[in-house]
């Protein structure tokens, strides 16, 4: 029987900075799907938003809870932002360099719904590599890599660990306690800016334990995204640039943001994603992201990936303007749990991260304060784990041993892409939303792999959440059938 104290499932922020936290002296395992850079942790550009200190925390909150467009938890929004400094800083004193001035101060921008500069990065847009790799640097424990967890071992509301499909055989993995750090749901959606193993299968499985999911329906869509690729994960283009002067402009050259709210590139980012789709239908003309405000020299220094990237596909930026669409960028909604990174129907267990629902974000999270959300809330589980000092007794489960997956499986993992994306994104229907349901349901009731099949029931929770919130809020938009 293989026992650890702690199993951690996924090596992105959230999961990266618990292993961290856990002392040396815990037998700890972290267990990641695919290579350790394919996270979504690895792709975030922006930044990490903090309070900067204590007089800036009482606008944090205030604006984190504006962006949530009144759905936030209160609680949950005072502990981001209370905590976030203390995350920071705690980076820092371990070695982790984020960009400063040529005097050593910390360089902060500005981002879409924030009210001052309070967004840290690194290496310019690649604040979530440069973060990824130093937690990876500094991670004491064990690893074990292209391996996924198709079972959690709950008996009578307890979990003691789980199953795992490690080169395409299942065995058990037992643990006192089990933290839950897989991301969101991606790769659900044809077209995204997430990891490509980012696949809700987590979420689905939680759905087959009835472990309840929250606000699954509340899902963000990045509006500057360059989509002209194959690819179904396409480059985002980070909200700093917007902050520091991108313009977004139609096929005239016009800036309809403005039409739209009196903020323009500046609004929150659901309010953008909408202008923009909304425009396209209205005009049919296609958008562009402008960059003609920033110098050459300036603009590759502060955004080398990005410049890198673009040049490459043939644009030569800043000069030129790129084609821009929204994209689904990331799961507001997730697994219900306490402050604490607890989910409350089953003992031993946590999520945190974008996996997670502390309801912290509301109904449109505030922009960089997801990888604050990874850091703070594994800060808060590991706490918790450390102070419960009882015995936990192991009890032995049968492996499972369920039909993973069928070859006629990928055909219908993209079928269910392009329904999620025509009928469940950034302006939705009830008509399609039925349509999307009984779409699911007929795949449900065919012969299916076990992985495909957490998908769907994922993307069922989603357009269930969805067709049961009749008004728009946030990230959810709801229109009259057409």
């Amino acid at each position: 029987m293989f026992k650890y104290d702690v199993i951690i499932i996924g090596a992105g922020v959230a999961g990266l900075y618990a292993a961290m936290k856990l002392p040396k002296d815990k037998k700890v395992l972290i267990i990641n799907k695919r290579e350790t850079f394919k996270c979504n942790t690895f792709y975030a550009q922006g930044g990490v938003a903090l309070a900067r200190d204590n007089a800036d925390i009482p606008t944090h909150i205030q604006d984190t809870l504006d962006a949530g467009d009144g759905l936030c938890d209160e609680e949950a929004v005072k502990v981001l932002s209370q905590f976030s400094r203390e995350a920071i800083d705690d980076l820092v004193n371990n070695g982790f360099k984020f960009d400063t001035d040529e005097n050593g101060e910390l360089l902060y921008t500005k981002e879409a719904a924030h009210s001052c500069e309070r967004i840290l990065h690194a290496g310019g847009d690649a604040t979530g590599r440069y973060l990824h790799y130093f937690l990876l640097s500094h991670n004491p424990h064990a690893m074990l890599g292209d391996a996924r967890v198709v079972d959690l071992l709950i008996k009578d509301d307890v979990c003691y660990g789980v199953t795992v499909l490690d080169h395409r055989e299942s065995r058990n993995i037992y643990a006192k306690d089990i933290i839950i750090a897989s991301g969101g749901v991606g790769s659900l959606y044809e077209y995204h800016t997430n990891a490509p193993c980012i696949s809700a299968d987590i979420q689905g499985l939680c759905v087959e334990k009835g472990i309840p999911l929250d606000r699954m329906e509340m899902l963000q869509f990045h509006p500057t995204v360059f989509v002209n690729s194959d690819n179904a994960q396409k480059m985002l283009l980070t909200e700093a640039l917007r902050g520091e002067g991108a313009t977004i402009e139609d096929e005239s050259g016009r800036r309809f943001l403005f039409d739209y709210d009196e903020r323009g590139e500046l609004a929150s980012r659901d309010i953008v994603s909408k202008s923009i789709y909304l425009h396209k239908k209205k005009t049919g003309m296609n958008n562009y992201l402008v960059f003609k405000n920033f110098d050459e020299k300036y603009f590759t220094h502060r955004f080398p990936n990005i410049s890198n990237y673009l040049k490459g596909m043939g644009y030569d930026v800043p000069n030129v303007r790129v084609p821009i669409s929204p994209a689904f960028h990331y799961a507001i909604g997730g697994i219900r749990t306490d402050l604490k990174g607890r989910v409350p129907s089953v003992k031993n267990l946590y999520a945190i991260g974008e996996v997670a629902s502390t309801r912290v974000h509301g109904a449109n999270r505030l922009a960089s304060n997801s990888l604050l959300e990874g850091l703070v809330f594994a800060s808060q589980a590991v706490q918790e784990i450390l102070l419960d000092t009882k015995e936990k007794k192991f009890i032995e489960f049968d492996v499972s041993q369920n039909i993973m997956s069928l070859k006629e499986d990928k055909a219908k993992k993209n079928q269910l892409r392009r329904i999620m994306w025509e009928n469940v994104s950034i302006i939705r229907t009830k008509r399609g939303l039925s349509d999307a349901l009984e779409s699911i349901n007929t795949l449900l009731n065919e012969k299916i792999g076990t992985l495909l099949k957490f998908r769907l029931l994922t993307a069922k929770e989603i357009v269930l959440g969805a067709l049961s919130r009749d008004k728009s809020i946030g990230v959810h938009t709801i229109q009259e059938d057409i």
